[in-house]
């Protein structure tokens, strides 16, 4: 069974994510959606050089072209549910923690909203 990706959304409907995605040019995302599919496909067997952990449940999926390096921050949530919580071009060898804080943070509000339904 395939993996059911979801974008995150803030409480005024926003969804960072698909913002990032949308801001991209139609090349960037095209391959932005193929490893988002391969992401559907695979799940949490999904590796490098497509999948890196980071640290507390927020992984990164890993997306280049040309000179470009994407990457879109997220987390599981329950057996086959993946949220994609914020993305970025990403300019310096690390990931910035900015990125990751962002997405940590939107990973406890999901939480919190799914469990106050």
């Amino acid at each position: 069974m395939e993996y059911v990706v979801e974008f995150y959304r803030k409480e005024n409907g926003d969804s960072p994510v698909e913002e990032f995605i949308d801001s991209l040019g139609i090349k960037h995302q095209a391959k932005v959606l193929r490893v988002i599919n391969l992401l559907k496909a695979y799940g949490s067997t999904l590796r490098e050089p497509y999948s890196k952990p980071l640290s507390d449940g927020i992984f990164e999926l890993r997306t280049s072209l040309g000179s470009d390096t994407m990457r879109i921050l997220y987390f599981f949530s329950g057996g086959k549910i993946v949220v994609l919580t914020n993305g970025f071009v990403k300019k310096t060898q690390k990931t910035p923690r900015g990125e990751i804080e962002i997405a940590k943070n939107y990973k406890e509000d999901w939480i919190r909203r799914k469990q106050n339904g």
